[in-house]
């Protein structure tokens, strides 16, 4: 009776784990610029370099007037207060989103008030125009 030597099997079928790689980077990819955003916002058009919002405090105006910071609404009574928490946190940089429907004294009110407190980079985020 002969013994047959049986080989160990060293290949693995990497196949099935590029195709769920590859679902999971689409979804991702999909998803992240909704996780980014924060605040639902109809942001104006500018032909401007795009900003990309790092590290940092995201300041959003809807179109009635309303704050957050973040995805927190916040009074204006409390606006300082809690800018400086959310600063405590983050790099003392400050990115402010406004829909395009807000009024500008609105606007002009809060980056006085980023301005007064001492933050010097302020940064406008707007959509990317098309050109064309």
């Amino acid at each position: 009776m002969k013994h047959k030597r049986y080989s160990a099997l060293a290949e693995i079928n990497i196949t099935n784990l590029v195709d769920v790689m590859m679902v999971l980077l689409i979804a991702f990819m999909l998803t992240a610029p909704f996780l980014q955003a924060g605040v639902r916002l109809n942001l104006p058009k500018a032909e401007a370099k795009v900003i990309e919002e790092q590290e940092g405090v995201t300041i959003s105006i809807d179109s009635e007037g309303d704050i957050f910071i973040g995805k927190e609404r916040v009074a204006w009574r409390n606006f300082s207060a809690e800018l400086r928490k959310a600063l405590d946190t983050e790099a003392p940089r400050v990115f402010l989103r406004a829909d395009k429907e807000t009024k500008y004294g609105a606007v002009m009110r809060v980056i006085a008030r980023v301005k007064m407190m001492g933050i010097e980079d302020l940064g406008l985020i707007s959509e990317q125009e098309e050109r064309g």
